[in-house]
């Protein structure tokens, strides 16, 4: 591609640079299911043209370096490069198409982005899966801005399938009534908390966790191949568990998950039941929580900016030996992650990386994240999505998921909800983990915390 500078370099953000390194180079991949056949071919370019490059000048720039430093630079696009149609095998049925999207999005989620070229792809699959009749996979790479970002300039790119002309919607992000701490109480809780989870985060660039039937300890494990895999939940279902206990519809979620990795891990080997296991949780910084518009995104002093604004929090899985029953396991869950928001430690370890970057190099940022991840077990990030159906170019999209490619990690999950509903995608190492066991442990956990809810409701 023949680059033409269109404006002034503009500097990549510290996060940017962390993110785009010879240690790692972190991705998001979007996948839209369509609910009819895909007949996008002949409207891509132009789609592309006049509704995704708008979005935001990054989609329009590559990163060069300059005296050491990485920089923004505008360039023109050749939209074709960026637009991939496979060609499978034809007249398969929908569960051997399954095989291929998977393959495919394994070898797509490990592969960096050329050089040269703006960093993102679109990658339209005209075949019929069991989930969709078509799939759309768009790829960002994690210096354009995280799931935030990415998620708002996608939903500024569709539409609503029941009336275009109205704003698509989210679900309330309320919390559940909590009582009132004490303020010398509760500060004194922030700072012991903040001490203790920054020590703790601090000595897991040096520990590693337990090697576990989720965890292999494979070298370059971010370049190795692997299984994807989705469950569908009713939203409503994780919100009656939510009002019951008085919690947030995450730490429903999240408490399944650890509760159902701990199943998984008995079930495949039942001294790893005590094994020191490890979660990272990415969580958005930025002050309001509900998505906004591009425009208000790219102003100077906006309350929730593009970007990468976010961090992690380190929480240690609970073991199933320590409980009784699920519901105490899951209990228990909650107060870890609630003791864990009252803590700034995610944000001094924010701190840590910019002093690490100032006085060595972004490189040593990014191996510092790059030794964390590869040391935890999994990974956690969640998004919200809409609650009407969405279109894009008169296709109504029946599901989406998002995966992370590129991270040091065997077992990542990530969690959107859609229309009333809540997705999981788990990308696992290939080989390592059973999706079917997986997802079967998965959904026995939901099962015995929902009896026990009812039980302890009726008692």
């Amino acid at each position: 591609m023949e680059l033409e500078e269109l404006e002034g370099l503009e500097p990549v953000s510290p996060n940017g640079q962390y993110f785009s390194s010879d240690a790692l180079s972190l991705s998001i991949l979007a996948v839209l299911e369509s609910e009819i056949p895909m007949d996008l071919e002949s409207q891509s370019i132009f789609l592309l043209k006049t509704v995704f490059l708008p979005i935001s000048p990054r989609f329009s720039s590559i990163m060069v370096e300059n005296n050491g430093k990485k920089e923004w630079k505008r360039v023109e696009v050749k939209l074709e490069d960026h637009l991939h149609i496979p060609t499978f095998p034809s007249n398969l049925s929908p569960k051997s198409y399954d095989k291929y999207i998977d393959d495919y999005l394994s070898k797509l989620s490990t592969e960096r982005f050329p050089q040269g070229k703006p960093l993102w792809e679109v990658h339209i699959i005209n075949y019929p899966t069991s989930n969709a009749a078509g799939n759309i996979i768009i790829k960002f790479h994690h210096a354009l801005g995280d799931g935030y970002s990415l998620m708002g300039a996608l939903i500024s790119s569709l539409q609503r399938a029941d009336d275009p002309s109205l704003p698509l919607t989210f679900p309330s992000q309320q919390r559940s009534e909590s009582k009132k701490e004490n303020f010398v109480t509760k500060t004194f809780s922030v700072v012991c908390n903040t001490i203790s989870d920054f020590w703790s985060a601090s000595l897991k660039i040096m520990k590693e966790d337990d090697l576990t039937p989720i965890k292999s300890g494979n070298d370059a494990i971010e370049f190795r191949p692997s299984t994807v895999s989705t469950m569908t939940f009713s939203l409503d279902q994780i919100k009656s568990i939510k009002n019951k206990h008085g919690m947030t519809v995450n730490d429903v979620l999240t408490g399944m998950i650890y509760f159902g990795t701990r199943l998984y891990m008995q079930e495949i080997n039942q001294s790893s039941s005590k094994a020191d296991c490890t979660s990272l949780m990415l969580i958005n910084t930025r002050l309001i929580g509900d998505y906004v518009s591009i425009e208000e995104m790219m102003k100077p002093n906006s309350k929730t900016p593009w970007g990468n604004r976010f961090t992690w929090v380190q929480i240690s899985v609970p073991k199933l030996t320590q409980f009784s029953n699920a519901l105490d396991f899951f209990r228990n869950t909650h107060k870890i992650i609630k003791k864990k928001r009252s803590s700034l430690a995610a944000y001094l370890s924010s701190g840590l990386l910019q002093i690490l970057n100032k006085f060595g190099s972004h490189e040593a940022s990014s191996r510092y994240i790059h030794h964390t991840v590869k040391n935890s077990s999994m990974v956690i990030s969640n998004m919200i999505g809409p609650v009407e159906k969405m279109s894009l170019a008169n296709h109504p999209i029946k599901g989406l998921y998002f995966l992370m490619g590129g991270i040091p990690q065997g077992l990542q999950i990530t969690i959107v909800s859609y229309m009333g509903k809540v997705r999981l995608a788990f990308k696992m190492e290939k080989g390592l983990i059973d999706p079917q066991k997986f997802e079967s442990c998965m959904q026995n956990a939901l099962e015995m915390i929902l009896k026990d809810s009812d039980l302890m409701r009726n008692n």
